[in-house]
C-alpha cells in the first residue's frame, strides 16, 4: 500500500496511507489533505489510486505541481518520488513486493485473459502482453503513459503522463477514458501496439 509524507523546510507535518481511489489535495477544507496556504489552490491536486498503481493530476492549479524538480500535469509515481506544491514536498513512498503481493484484494480472481496488447515495431516488436490485471501500464514513465483499465464491458484507455496525448488509430485521446476495440493500434512513447480480443 502507497503512502505520502507531507512536508516543509525538511519538516514532517502529516503522513496519510492512500486507501481512497481518489486522494484530492488543496487549500479547501473539504480535501482529503488539507494545506492551508495562499500558495496552495483550493483544489490543487488529486492521486487517483487503484490497487498499487498511483497516478497524480494537477488541477489546473495557480502554482502548478512539480514532480523531482519537473513541471507535470498528469503522472504515473514511482517509489520515493518528490511532489512540490509551492514550499511544500510530498514524498511517495510504496511497500515492497512481497507486501504488496500480500495486500492486494482476494473478493475476486482475475479471470481467463481474453484481450492482448502486441507490440508493433521497435526492439520488442512481437512482445505480446496478456491484459490479465485491472490495471495495466504501457508507455515510459517521464515520457508519456497510459493505462488499460480491465471492465465488466470491456477494456478502456486512458492518458495519465505526458504533455503528448496518447494516439489510438492516430487520433489523440482526450480527457478520459476510451473502450478499446479490436485491433485497435495505440501509439505511445514512440511505439505503435496493437489491442486484440484473444480468441479461444
Amino acid at each position: 500500500m502507497a503512502k505520502i509524507i507531507l512536508t516543509k523546510g525538511g519538516t514532517v507535518i502529516q503522513e496519510m496511507t492512500l486507501t481512497k481511489e481518489r486522494t484530492t489535495i488543496g487549500r479547501r477544507a473539504h480535501n482529503d489533505l488539507v494545506i492551508d496556504n495562499l500558495a496552495i489552490s483550493g483544489e490543487h491536486a488529486v492521486i487517483i489510486t487503484i490497487y498499487n498503481d498511483s497516478f497524480l493530476e494537477d488541477l489546473n492549479s495557480t502554482n502548478g505541481t512539480q514532480v523531482n524538480g519537473h513541471p507535470v500535469t498528469k503522472h504515473f509515481l514511482q517509489h520515493n518520488d518528490v511532489i512540490q506544491m509551492a514550499r511544500y514536498k510530498l514524498l511517495y513512498q510504496v511497500d515492497t513486493d512481497e507486501e504488496i503481493k500480500d495486500n492486494r484484494p482476494k473478493m475476486f480472481p482475475v479471470p481467463r485473459p481474453d484481450a492482448t496488447i502486441t507490440v508493433l515495431d521497435g526492439p520488442s516488436a512481437g512482445k505480446e502482453m496478456l491484459l490479465t490485471k485491472v490495471l495495466t501500464t504501457i508507455g515510459r514513465p517521464g515520457i508519456q503513459v497510459a493505462i488499460v483499465t480491465r471492465r465488466p464491458h470491456g477494456y478502456e484507455l486512458t492518458h495519465v503522463e505526458g504533455q503528448t496525448y496518447t494516439k489510438v488509430n492516430d487520433t489523440p485521446l482526450s480527457a478520459g477514458a476510451r473502450a478499446l476495440k479490436d485491433e485497435d493500434v495505440i501509439d505511445i512513447a514512440g511505439t505503435q501496439m496493437k489491442f486484440s480480443w484473444k480468441t479461444v
